[in-house]
């Protein structure tokens, strides 16, 4: 059985090779991701590993608060996205009203006006 992790906090000039090193000396890694902005194409400053779950557990308690370029690692078991919060700040894809991402789902933003919707098409209320 195999676990993912998280680990946040990386520098953004953290290398695939820097975290490959780190976990290394766990176990074999299955999996790794470094995540990068959609829109820039930048380095977020996290990653995801897949290992095995004793080593993964060794790799968790070894590794969450140890110093990297200057930067305390923030590594723990990852959150499958349906256990996140849902709305808030800032997410890509916030479905809650507000929040502020760039495809927000709930109201506030956006230039589709429902009030004028029917404007023009022989609707009764033609201002």
């Amino acid at each position: 059985m195999t676990k993912k992790i998280y680990v946040g906090n990386l520098s953004f000039d953290a290398t695939e090779d820097q975290v490959r090193e780190l976990f290394n000396e766990f176990g074999d890694i299955q999996s790794l991701a470094m995540i990068n902005d959609r829109d820039t194409g930048r380095f977020r400053g996290f990653a995801f590993v897949e290992m095995e779950d004793s080593a993964a557990n060794a790799a968790i308690k070894a590794l969450n608060g140890k110093e990297l370029d200057g930067r305390e690692l923030n590594v723990n078991e990852a959150r499958p996205r349906e256990d996140r919060p849902a709305g808030g700040g800032g997410g890509y894809r916030s479905g809650g009203s507000g929040g502020g991402g760039n495809r927000s789902g709930g109201s506030g933003g956006g230039n589709r006006r429902s009030d004028y919707g029917n404007r023009d098409r022989g609707s009764r209320n033609n201002w």
